[in-house]
């Protein structure tokens, strides 16, 4: 078994996919019009049959409340890994990506967490 897709939910999906593809960096995989939502992939450049992460419309009526909650105490909806939790934050501050957590060393991991724009706070993450 292992995960062929995970989602994250978004306020938008057009402005999610711009940011989380000119942005971030990802690729888009899949694009299906399904009514007034779309099924909206992306992945990695370095993985592209590697998982793919849904760009989910967030219009159930506990999803925004669930988003908020977690922006509120500072919970991150997911975590990305990254070769350089520093220079990828350096990197998406020049592109005016807004930090809520600068890089962070906790033990043998660093990592530093930001908005995406699209209601969620998103971690990076580097082992050593």
């Amino acid at each position: 078994m292992r995960i062929n897709v995970t989602s994250v939910l978004v306020d938008d999906q057009e402005k999610a996919l711009r940011f989380y593809t000119e942005v971030l960096g990802f690729t888009p995989k899949h694009d299906i019009p399904l009514g007034e939502a779309r099924w909206l992939t992306v992945v990695s450049p370095e993985d592209p049959d590697g998982t793919e992460l849904s760009l989910e419309p967030d219009g159930h009526p506990a999803a925004r409340p669930y988003k908020e909650a977690l922006v509120a105490d500072g919970i991150p909806f997911t975590s990305f890994a990254v070769s350089d939790v520093h220079a990828e934050a350096e990197r998406l501050t020049a592109l005016g990506v807004r930090f809520t957590q600068q890089p962070l060393r906790m033990g043998a991991v660093t990592t530093a967490v930001f908005d995406d724009t699209c209601g969620n706070l998103i971690q990076i993450a580097a082992h050593d």
